[in-house]
């Protein structure tokens, strides 16, 4: 058995996300195949406690080509100013300013696994904050640069972000709460929330605003996880 999260889009709770921690049966493995099968579950546990619910896994491991193409690897956008698309995975790593070092904005060109693992993200020091295009960004609240990434780049892409808009609950089979933090299933929940709840419009007019949001309780975790480092 394993135990996993899940992400709730809320439309009236006062809370954005609900987070509930479920219990399933967990296949061994690196096959795509193995992450599947822990995925339905996942998500056949789930449904149990929230029969009218549609739920959608956001990853590479997704058996639906909308989780996939949402995977923060795969999710691509051009920020202001630069001439190509980028990963919201190479964005996040490419922003993170530590003690000893960066941003590494060399990490911009290079694929989203290979932005991911570069061993200068280990050996700068402390995460000290963010830094995006000249704008400087906090390290607090813990998700709040990596949702503003990936939110921005999901509604950059109507059609990824109307159809999401018909999910409730999202899941990510690889997303670990006792090793990790920021959580692609996480943003795109706070996505829909802020759509369901007309709010999304101020919350992408500038950083203030967002962490205003941000900062203000918008996830309700039932405490079955344990928090992760930043990286």
């Amino acid at each position: 058995m394993a135990r996993r999260p899940i992400f709730i889009a809320e439309a009236n709770d006062p809370f954005l996300i609900q987070v509930k921690s479920i219990d399933f049966t967990w296949s061994a493995g690196m096959a795509k195949s193995r992450r599947q099968m822990s995925m339905r579950s996942l998500h056949q546990a789930a449904q149990t406690l929230y029969p009218e619910a549609r739920i959608l896994e956001v990853s590479r491991m997704s058996d639906d080509s909308l989780g996939e193409q949402l995977s923060a690897f795969n999710l691509t956008f051009e920020p202001p100013g630069y001439s190509r698309e980028i990963s919201v995975e190479c964005a996040f790593q490419a922003s993170k300013v530590f003690e000893r070092g960066g941003p590494f904005l060399d990490l911009l060109e290079a694929g989203p696994a290979d932005a991911k693992r570069d061993p200068r993200l280990q050996d700068a020091g402390r995460l000290t904050g963010f830094r995006f295009f000249g704008e400087d960004w906090p390290n607090e609240p813990l998700t709040a640069f990596y949702d503003w990434i990936y939110i921005n780049a999901l509604h950059r892409r109507p059609k990824l972000a109307e159809a999401v808009t018909h999910y409730d609950i999202f899941t990510d089979i690889a997303f670990n709460p006792e090793k990790s933090i920021n959580c692609q299933a996480s943003a795109v929940a706070l996505y829909v929330a802020l759509v369901r709840r007309g709010e999304l419009q101020a919350a992408l007019t500038s950083r203030d605003a967002f962490l205003s949001i941000e900062t203000g309780a918008s996830i309700n975790d039932d405490g079955q996880g344990n928090q992760g480092s930043l990286f």
